[in-house]
């Protein structure tokens, strides 16, 4: 049994088969006392002391959430890739240009869509780790 109720994502949420095996491979046995679909859920539920969350980086925003400390753990788990989808070739809002930028910020908006318009396929054009 690990030392601290724990509050993560659900199973089958992206990433927390990662947490799962990562336990496992320690010979840890986690006492997941609250599974969410959601990271704000996930924070809420630690401010009200229920347990320790462990959840994806880019879900603490110091300001956002003063009442919580993070504490990086990238060491312990392994990186887990998302992948975003759009149809080739295909125009989208600026919104969705944006959004994608904001999960890659090591890409230009004009990167992006270069990547969607181009005639042949690029080799891993958009394949970022975020």
């Amino acid at each position: 049994m690990s030392r601290y109720p724990l509050i993560t994502y659900r199973h089958g949420i992206t990433g927390r088969s990662r947490l799962d095996v990562a336990f496992q491979a320690a010979g840890l046995h986690p006492e997941v006392v609250i599974s969410a679909q959601d990271s704000d859920v996930i924070k809420t539920y630690v401010e009200l002391g229920l347990g320790v969350g462990l959840l994806a980086d880019m879900s603490y925003h110091r300001e956002r959430d003063a009442g919580l400390v993070s504490l990086r753990a990238e060491h312990l788990f392994e990186a887990n890739t998302v992948w975003l989808g759009v149809k080739r070739g295909q125009l989208q809002r600026k919104y969705a240009w944006r959004f994608i930028q904001l999960c890659n910020p090591q890409l230009s908006l004009t990167e992006i869509e270069e990547a969607v318009f181009a005639t042949a396929a690029p080799a891993a054009a958009l394949d970022y780790q975020i």
